[in-house]
């Protein structure tokens, strides 16, 4: 009950403030590339094994998707979803198989120059929240581990996330830190690292020669 409460109380929120924002407010189509320092993902609890449920990967992890903005300069609402890879993602402890694999699906509302929407440099910070599906030993599983009964499938949980950065004209890098839980299985996710957004059409118009005229 308690993470259908969540969606409902997500939901009405994007809900107004895309209402709110709709009024004189400007639209933005673009992509967002995340380069992660740190990833950590732990699968869901299995009573019937007993085994280390984590895997973190440091460094290669990579990240890109489309992301969509809508307020104005100081202000904006985006919703943004990645595919996200983590090539030497492995669980230190008991090395089952290699890689991690993640799909965060987004609603952020960002404020000062992360606004994606902003002309004029400055800094700002974002919050949001969402789903995420996560996988660990994305390339396959040991088969001394597979014979016990252990299976890596993919998981949800429900994410918050903040940010803080720098923006200009479509253009922001800012680092984020996200954190996400499942109650029901007591799965959980945490990411830290940088991301950078582009909001083509304003990019667009410092790059066209009709806007020096």
């Amino acid at each position: 009950m308690k993470h259908i409460r969540f969606k409902n109380i997500l939901l009405t929120a994007i809900i107004c403030l895309s209402i709110t924002c709709s009024i004189q407010a400007q639209f933005g189509y673009g992509f967002a590339v995340t380069n992660n320092i740190y990833n950590r993902y732990t699968n869901p609890e299995n009573p019937d094994v007993d085994t280390y449920n984590s895997a973190g990967s440091f460094l290669l992890n990579l990240g890109i998707g489309p992301k969509i903005w809508l307020g104005g300069e100081d202000f904006s609402f985006s919703a943004e979803g990645q595919g996200m890879i983590s090539f030497l993602g492995l669980a230190a402890k008991d090395y089952k198989g290699l890689g991690m694999s993640a799909f965060p699906v987004m609603g952020k509302l960002n404020f000062g120059g992360l606004s994606g929407l902003n002309k004029e440099g400055k800094f700002g910070f974002s919050i949001g929240g969402g789903l995420q599906w996560s996988r660990t030993e994305l390339y396959g599983l040991r088969d001394s581990f597979a014979e016990q009964g252990i299976t890596r499938d993919w998981f949800k949980t429900y994410v918050g996330e903040i940010g803080y950065g720098f923006g200009l004209s479509g253009f922001t890098a800012h680092a984020i830190v996200r954190y996400g839980y499942n109650p029901d299985t007591k799965a959980n996710t945490f990411n830290f690292g940088l991301q950078y957004d582009f909001n083509l059409p304003k990019l667009k118009e410092i790059t066209d020669p009709a806007s020096e005229l």
